[in-house]
């Protein structure tokens, strides 16, 4: 896996009009992949938590296109950092699942850690800003103890609708 099958992924990444944080979307993306040596991760599912067939990708576009609506809507939110947001809020996800077998569950390191702490020390590392690592780490439950941005409650909102109808179905 290559920067450019990180883009064929998440053609999102494109609609970041900053190429710095467009490049770091993608490293952050890439150093997740490497530091668990996944050899794939179109089937990884979003959540372990429900039975549902939509993969970590799909929640992870499904939520930066719904918050990347409402911000068109808003004008007191900045779009990069929505887009970038929404694409790397899940990224600890990487670390914290493992595939065993056919199945997905939780690593070493998710079994100690969740996903939004985890994700939040991969985007500094990937030069990330501290405010696209807040949206990381405020966007579940980690965040209901701090202040979030606009664009953190957005991108949380837009994560738990997403869970919500999943959970429904």
């Amino acid at each position: 896996m290559d920067r450019n099958y990180i883009l064929k992924i998440f053609p999102e990444i494109r609609k970041i009009k900053s190429r710095p944080l467009r490049s770091s979307v993608v490293h952050a993306w890439l150093i997740a992949i490497k530091r668990e040596k996944w050899k794939r991760i179109d089937d990884i599912p979003f959540t372990l938590f429900i039975k549902t067939k939509k993969t970590l990708i799909q929640h992870t576009r499904s939520v930066t296109q719904m918050a990347m609506a409402v911000a068109r809507i808003r004008d007191d939110v900045d779009m990069d950092t929505v887009i970038a947001g929404g694409l790397v809020h899940d990224i600890g996800k990487l670390l914290e699942y493992t595939k065993k077998g056919s199945r997905f569950i939780k690593s070493s390191c998710g079994k100690r850690i969740r996903h939004p702490i985890s994700g939040y020390g991969i985007a500094l590392e990937a030069g990330l800003s501290a405010e696209i690592a807040h949206i990381i780490a405020a966007h579940s439950v980690e965040g209901d103890t701090v202040g979030r941005s606009r664009e953190a409650i957005l991108i949380h909102h837009c994560d738990f609708i997403d869970f919500d109808i999943a959970k429904s179905e």
